[in-house]
């Protein structure tokens, strides 16, 4: 009967009490490797990472915890804004999340292939 409270006691060690989901943060930086703080977020939070991109220049990272995480992409003359999310720790380590490729880095591969098939003539 002793052994019964022991037992118990060592199964409630045992029993993960659940941990919150744990997102990379950062906040308007040119490197990805200025976004690795690790930041607590909340129950109902997912990991947001927001990517700028001037085409041929720059990218403007920010990443942390969002409660009404929501994908967008839109495209820009001069560039495109991605917003990704996801629910996993830590699933915000890169930088470039779901980024769709450019107009200008599309048109620019088209280029070189062109030129590839066309120096061989």
């Amino acid at each position: 009967m002793k052994a019964l409270p022991v037992l118990l006691l060592g199964a409630l060690l045992c029993v993960d009490p659940g941990s919150s989901l744990q997102c990379y943060n950062c906040s308007s930086q040119l490197s990805n490797s200025n976004c690795m703080t690790k930041e607590e977020c909340g129950e109902k939070d997912m990991c947001r990472t927001e990517v700028i991109r001037v085409v041929g220049l720059f990218s403007i990272i920010t990443k942390g915890c969002d409660s009404s995480c929501k994908e967008d992409y839109q495209d820009f003359k001069v560039g495109n804004r991605n917003i990704s999310c996801c629910s996993s720790d830590l699933c915000n380590v890169n930088a470039a999340g779901a980024v769709r490729s450019s107009y200008g880095l599309a048109g620019g591969v088209a280029a070189g292939v062109l030129w590839t098939l066309l120096s061989k003539f």
